[in-house]
């Protein structure tokens, strides 16, 4: 109920009451006039009444379209609860169905857990197993090792054995015709006994003798088994021996690969079927759009000291030269070749010893690729008294003997005046390879009569290949390290 209700009700329950409440005008005031006010009063009731009807009715329709109002209401609460309980059910009904699903999946997992911790199990059984097997099998290999170095042994000793044997049964044979002779003497002996008394003495003599050379046979009898005894302790330390040699024979090898001298012959052939060719080639613009090129070949081999590779040859085998001023070279590119193969360089380092001696690094790839023999430093260059000197552009060679030069440590001084062995054209100059005897590489000319022997990978300068070198200043490097050249001993020039 709202409130201009209530105020309607309060209004009316007050007329009322002041309506039907009697009044004693005599008692009040004994005249006819309070007659009069009460007569108009009683006349004025029924308009008073009828208002309050019209009110009452007014706060009745109001309470019921109020009342209307409120149970339509009501209903669409109903409804609306209705639906909401449907709504609850099926989201109970939804959440017993998840829960369902929830333990399916959470009883699943723990077979899955289960079947997981089974799989553990026997994942840890084999790996045991498989551990086993590895070290039975690590086991088994050294035994078959143990037993090939046995099976070895007891070869050599089977064969030493059986010479032995032989030479034992050839002497029990020599023995065994000793016995027959024995025996046969000693029936000659029986028969002279009895056939001659006389002799009786003589043949006592003789079975002395033969006594004699019994026990002296079963003396050597003797003397055959201690030697016999002492071939098998032999056969034994023979055996460790075997041993020994194998292990010692690829030291052996080399050590005698390596001071055994290869004839000229061998190490021209070897240096004509290994050798490589190198092609340079250098640009520079010129005047008057007049572009000058240079590009030179020149034939030489790979070398390593182990562990770095590259080829090597003297600084006018190749388009640059030592000078100053130097010239601005635009462009420089080079690469290497042998028979279908061919790739592209990228340093051409000019050593440090010796800036006219070029190294050419590549890749122990790259080496491989050429398929030829790369020469290893000689780090013993002494050994040997004579050298080969071999010219790499123009194909001649020659034994050449070489003395060691203190005030230059870093070179030999080549004896031009003992040059023997001579084939083809022969005049050493700068830029001949010179190799030692056992086939590695000593050094190269440096000029007519000084090698320089290579013996590191080290430079002075370097100047990297490719189409636009400007930035390394090439005019600036081949300057510098025609300094370093002019500040060496004359006779080093």
């Amino acid at each position: 109920m709202n409130r201009s209700i209530l105020i309607v009700i309060c209004d009316f329950l007050l007329v009322s009451l002041l309506a039907f409440s009697t009044v004693d005008p005599e008692a009040l005031t004994g005249d006819s006039a309070a007659r009069k006010v009460k007569l108009e009063m009683t006349v004025s009731n029924p308009d008073t009444k009828q208002d309050l009807a019209s009110v009452m009715r007014l706060a009745l329709d109001d309470e019921k379209q109020a009342r209307e109002l409120l149970l339509s209401e009501l209903a669409r609460t109903r409804d609306s609860l209705g639906q909401q309980q449907s709504a609850l059910a099926e989201i109970e009904k939804q959440a017993a169905e998840r829960a369902r699903q929830v333990e399916q999946i959470r009883q699943a997992l723990q077979a899955r857990e289960q079947e997981s911790r089974q799989i553990e199990r026997e994942r840890n059984f084999l790996a045991d197993q498989y551990a086993s097997v590895q070290t039975n099998m690590q086991v088994l290999q050294r035994a078959l090792s143990a037993t090939s170095g046995e099976a070895l042994i007891n070869r050599e000793l089977a064969s030493v054995t059986r010479e032995e044997l032989r030479r034992e049964q050839e002497r029990a044979a020599a023995l065994q015709q000793q016995v027959a002779l024995l025996e046969r003497s000693n029936q000659v002996v029986q028969t002279e006994k009895i056939e001659l008394a006389g002799r009786l003495q003589v043949s006592e003599v003789e079975k002395r003798a033969a006594a004699e050379q019994a026990v002296r046979m079963q003396n050597e009898v003797k003397v055959v088994r201690e030697e016999k005894a002492a071939l098998t302790a032999h056969a034994d330390k023979l055996a460790e021996g075997v041993k020994t040699l194998a292990g010692n024979s690829g030291e052996l090898a080399r050590e005698i690969r390596d001071n055994r001298p290869l004839p000229p012959n061998v190490l021209f052939s070897e240096f004509a079927t290994n050798r490589v060719r190198a092609r340079l080639h250098a640009y520079k613009p010129g005047l008057l759009g007049l572009d000058q090129h240079k590009r030179r070949e020149s034939d030489t081999i790979l070398f390593t000291d182990g562990t770095n590779y590259a080829a090597l040859c003297h600084v006018e085998d190749t388009p640059l030269a030592l000078a100053n001023p130097g010239t601005e070279w635009v462009s420089i590119t080079g690469s290497l070749n042998h028979g279908a193969t061919s790739f592209s360089l990228r340093t051409l380092g000019f050593a440090l010893m010796d800036p006219r001696i070029v190294f050419m690094p590549l890749t122990q790839g790259q080496a491989a690729s050429l398929g030829v023999k790369v020469y290893r430093i000689s780090m013993d260059p002494f050994k040997f008294q004579d050298a080969l000197l071999v010219g790499a552009n123009e194909g001649y060679y020659g034994e050449c003997k070489f003395e060691v030069d203190l005030t230059t440590p870093h070179y030999v001084k080549m004896d031009r005046s003992f040059v023997r062995g001579l084939f083809g054209k022969f005049n050493p100059s700068r830029g001949d390879l010179v190799l030692s005897k056992n086939g590695e590489l000593l050094g190269i000319m440096a000029n007519n009569t000084y090698c320089l022997r290579v013996l590191n990978f080290n430079t002075a300068a370097a100047i990297q290949f490719g189409t636009d070198v400007r930035e390394q200043h090439p005019a600036d490097v081949l300057a510098r390290l025609h300094m370093l050249v002019y500040q060496m001993p004359f006779k080093l020039k």
